[in-house]
């Protein structure tokens, strides 16, 4: 397939010599890709309202399916000779097949742009082809059977549990000496591993958020979202004391309603919650070195192992999808076998 436009060489031009760029055009009734790709652009900007960065990525993404599509065998686009006037060589959007679209993905993946990058082309190819389909520029949607290569999932670290259970008790031994940075810091691992919260949102935790009698807290996920998550005994007992023995030794006028504070008595800030973190894992020993989304994905994992439902377990992380959930299945399942290679004498 060829476009009536030419940007720079395709994989397949690049054996040819550079063609200069020729207008976008539109010949009688047939709108050319890169008419429709200008038309899409302003959509976006004017209609959407999606940011530059945005709009970029979509035109790029198109880009290089124009680049793809303009290629010829001997790498000199049709109805040019070397001598001679670029001419546009119109190409229809309306032409461009399910097949065009595979054999650019696959180029692509060939040439070993990563499964993320072909992901994002192929969710531009479809939101432009169905664009395109709505405001009658294609007769039919040829991306409707166009699907991306599934992501290559890496299953998270996780803390197993008897190692979690030995984290947080070098964190209550180390409060042991009223230090309010101690104390803080048992509390927040507490929790963390109790609710399986992120880190944003236990940092942006006020103290009207945390209700004692029901043992829930409020907290402001992605999306701003709004969920109430439990937490336990355990947990309980080490927020009580920072609320009431250790922050208010470090509390000042600029701490406002937060619940947990850095050493000057401000809100405290996601880094060093992860060096929290990490310094009292140093402790456990071969224990995986994990940040704070280490311990979300633990209480997940331990949750799923405990037999919690992945409904409940999706609702307590705010996952909107529960496919996301259902990563920690996996998880299980990959610690089921290895227990099992580990202990069965016919493993």
């Amino acid at each position: 397939m060829r476009l009536g436009t030419w940007s720079g060489p395709s994989e397949r031009a690049r054996r040819g010599a550079l063609v200069p760029s020729v207008p976008c055009v539109t010949v009688g009734s047939m709108i050319t890709f890169d008419a429709a790709v200008t038309d899409f652009e302003r959509h976006l900007r004017s209609e959407r309202g999606r940011s530059e960065h945005t709009i970029r990525a979509y035109v790029g993404d198109l880009a290089s399916l124009r680049d793809h599509l303009s290629g010829s065998g001997d790498g000199t686009p049709a109805d040019l000779s070397e001598d001679s006037t670029p001419q546009p060589v119109a190409l229809s959007v309306d032409e461009i097949t399910l097949a065009d679209l595979r054999d650019w993905l696959g180029s692509l993946a060939r040439q070993g742009v990563a499964r993320s990058t072909l992901g994002r082309r192929s969710a531009a190819a479809r939101t432009f082809f169905r664009w395109a389909t709505q405001t009658g520029r294609v007769s039919g949607d040829p991306s409707l059977r166009l699907t991306a290569p599934s992501k290559h999932r890496v299953l998270p670290a996780v803390l197993a549990q008897r190692d979690a259970g030995e984290l947080l008790d070098v964190a209550a031994v180390a409060s042991d000496d009223g230090d309010p940075m101690g104390v803080r810091n048992a509390a927040m691992l507490e929790l963390l591993y109790a609710t399986g919260i992120r880190v944003g949102e236990l940092v942006g935790l006020d103290i009207d958020d945390v209700e004692f009698d029901a043992r829930v807290i409020r907290v402001i996920g992605k999306g701003n979202k709004q969920r109430t998550v439990p937490f336990g005994v355990p947990a309980a007992g080490a927020l009580r004391r920072w609320l009431e023995v250790g922050r208010p030794q470090v509390a000042g006028s600029a701490s406002g309603p937060a619940v947990f504070l850095g050493q000057r008595g401000r809100r405290i800030d996601p880094r060093q919650v992860r060096t929290v973190v990490h310094d009292l894992l140093a402790h456990v020993p071969d224990a995986p070195d994990l940040g704070p989304h280490g311990l979300r994905h633990s209480a997940a994992t331990h949750l799923v192992e405990g037999g919690a439902d992945l409904r409940l377990v999706q609702e307590l992380l705010g996952h909107n999808s529960l496919a996301t959930t259902q990563l920690y299945t996996h998880v299980s399942i990959d610690r089921l076998k290895q227990s099992y290679h580990q202990a069965h004498p016919r493993a």
